[in-house]
């Protein structure tokens, strides 16, 4: 990759950062809403507990994109973006576009997600 193709993946890594971090605090905020509701009755109740149960869960998964944002900008730092992790390989630019916190190549990745790592 090249300085401005650097560039652009920065750029973008902070936005996509920016934008997790708001989607976190506001399902946090949501759950913390639905926790504090008053339940009449148990169908409220169950409810009220499944919707704050997704709410969490979403900002797990919103926290792990996060992280994986993170760590693409620190590979970034330290002038690794772009290179699998598992291999070495230089990642496709294709995929560096669509998924730029990519930490695998398409075989390595595949490898990982059947065998785990």
């Amino acid at each position: 990759m090249d300085d401005q193709d650097l560039t652009t993946a920065k750029k973008r890594l902070l936005q996509m950062r920016k934008e997790v971090i708001k989607e976190v605090s506001e399902a946090s905020s949501a759950a913390r809403e639905i926790a504090q509701e008053g339940t009449p009755d148990i169908g409220d109740m169950s409810s009220n507990t499944y919707s704050r149960d997704l709410l969490l869960n979403l900002s797990e998964t919103q926290r792990q994109k996060l992280r994986d944002i993170d760590a693409a900008l620190d590979r970034l730092e330290s002038g690794v973006y772009g290179v699998c992790v598992r291999c070495e390989e230089t990642i496709a630019p294709k995929r560096m576009d669509v998924r730029p916190f990519s930490r695998y190549c398409i075989d390595c990745k595949t490898e990982v997600e059947k065998f785990g790592e």
